[in-house]
């Protein structure tokens, strides 16, 4: 496979806007802080309301295509050709779990189906629905974080990916999700430059939230449980040890560092999951579980377009939206890169099926464990979120744990495993957006692992307003990005009908002129 070559002016070019920008945010926070929290929760709400409902319909027809090309003959596609895959399945199953599910999925899983579950939902609010405030919460949270969720990181796109720099030579980039609109021609492109740009920035803000939010909430346990005073030395402290992991897995590559440090993640999240089924309220969490899920499952068309209460979806669903939209292109990536071999089956029910159940499954027992505490004593983890939020969430919930001198410590370890997961493929991902290369020089990881991490202690000075500002950032960032991602809703078929011909899986040729000739 021949990759095209990208200039050192190219990548000069896209290295210097996408980190010019995160310098611009600091400066602006750090000179007017509050000021610039005004401009973005303007940018914010308008965002929402311009693009709320395209989310909305994109992200519920991007799973209804995956799924129909991944259950179907399309399904027998091999990605990047008959080769074999570069990991086990399991390792590779590791990676995408951690990678996807991060620190986003250790922080929420404890708050969001207690918040939910504290105060229902709109769509569930009504005394004559006939659902459990226990199911609703849950099922709320499996909507946020199940199946819509995961196929927007890595399904459509990453096809369009794989034909692009497998099969046709591109560089590996944003901007090679174009390429069925420019072809070749996208290399050079005003167009291409500016995808990467967008996609890295949005990556990027969506990576170092979380690297900030691991640094107070873990201060906020220390000062907790040890009565370490929660100051900025302590939390820097911490963003150090996490930024020194992440910067080594990433250095070492994904078939080392980052592919251990995934399967590590798994193995614990899996003996910790056992002792709370085993030791803990296990029926309960069981019970909930496929409760939760039925009423997900019979109420998803409904959840997935509710438009009725504009304040709450902006806060919620259209949050997330934006948050996984913004990762999209960088996670499409990663996918790609690490699942030549495979078929398009599996990276369908890998992504789109296995993964969000098993993040269900992870909600309800984390979650539903917090739910089950607090119904035997009302405030016992819902007093803690309401008064310091997200940190307190998962502590509390812990703290009520059996063997909690044990789960405590445990779940602690495995927060800081999971946003090292995600710290590690980013910094490779944008290491790999601005170079263009497969495996993108060492130096370039160990560059933007330590950019992400020193943002993050800028903003982390400013006290948590800095961090919450870069996450709502992140939702204005995926409005480009979702014009970005768009097209994929058909050129995506295209090009795995373009995939299915050339390994004789179809017999009827892409109708019309090919990609390349179009773009001619």
């Amino acid at each position: 496979m021949k990759v095209s070559n990208l200039s050192f002016t190219e990548q000069r070019l896209v290295a210097g806007l996408s980190g010019g920008f995160l310098l611009l945010f600091v400066i602006l926070a750090f000179f007017d802080l509050q000021r610039m929290t005004q401009w973005i929760n303007q940018g914010f709400a308008w965002t929402l309301d311009v693009f709320g409902p395209l989310w909305q319909v994109w992200m519920l027809a991007n799973l209804v295509i995956a799924l129909v090309l991944g259950l179907t003959r399309y399904g027998d596609i091999r990605l990047g050709g008959a080769v074999a895959p570069d990991s086990s399945t399991f390792r590779w199953l590791a990676v995408i779990m951690c990678t996807l599910l991060a620190g986003g999925g250790v922080f929420w899983s404890a708050a969001e189906p207690m918040y939910h579950f504290v105060t229902t939902p709109p769509l569930f609010a009504d005394a004559d629905s006939g659902v459990s405030a226990v199911s609703a919460a849950l099922a709320q949270s499996f909507m946020h974080w199940g199946f819509l969720a995961w196929a927007a990181l890595g399904t459509l796109s990453a096809i369009v990916v794989v034909y692009a720099h497998y099969h046709k030579g591109l560089a590996m980039r944003p901007r090679t999700l174009l390429y069925p609109l420019l072809g070749d021609k996208v290399e050079s492109h005003w167009l291409g430059t500016l995808a990467d740009v967008v996609s890295i920035i949005a990556v990027a803000a969506g990576t170092i939230g979380p690297i900030g939010f691991l640094a107070t909430q873990l201060g906020f346990s220390f000062e907790a449980l040890l009565g370490w005073d929660n100051s900025y030395g302590l939390q820097l402290a911490i963003l150090g040890g996490l930024v020194l992991i992440y910067t080594l897995s990433a250095s070492t590559g994904i078939d080392k560092g980052i592919q251990w440090l995934s399967s590590a993640n798994v193995v614990l999240a899996v003996v910790l999951l056992a002792i709370i089924l085993l030791a803990g309220p296990g029926n309960f969490i069981i019970d909930a579980f496929l409760n939760g899920m039925g009423v997900y499952l019979q109420d998803f068309m409904p959840m997935a377009l509710n438009r009725q209460d504009d304040a709450w979806l902006g806060w919620w669903t259209l949050f997330f939206w934006g948050w996984f939209i913004g990762y999209g292109p960088m996670m499409a990536l990663f996918i790609a890169r690490i699942s030549r071999g495979r078929s398009l089956r599996e990276l369908v029910m890998a992504v789109a099926i296995m993964a969000p159940l098993v993040t269900n499954f992870w909600f309800a027992s984390i979650g539903g464990a917090g739910i089950f505490y607090e119904q035997a004593a009302a405030g016992v983890v819902s007093g803690p979120l309401q008064e310091s939020g997200l940190p307190a969430a998962l502590l509390a919930v812990t703290q009520q744990l059996p063997l909690a001198e044990l789960m405590v410590p445990a779940f602690l370890v495995l927060t800081v495993i999971f946003v090292a997961t995600t710290g590690d493929s980013m910094a490779y991902s944008i290491a790999m957006a601005i170079s263009g290369d497969h495996t993108p020089r060492t130096s370039q990881r160990i560059f933007w692992a330590l950019t992400m991490g020193l943002v993050a202690a800028v903003l982390l000075r400013m006290g948590e307003g800095g961090i919450n500002a870069l996450q709502s950032f992140i939702v204005i960032t995926a409005a480009p990005v979702s014009l970005l991602l768009l097209p994929v809703l058909w050129t995506g078929p295209r090009m795995a009908h373009a995939m299915a011909y050339e390994q004789g899986i179809v017999t009827e040729a892409p109708r019309g002129k090919t990609v390349s000739e179009s773009a001619t």
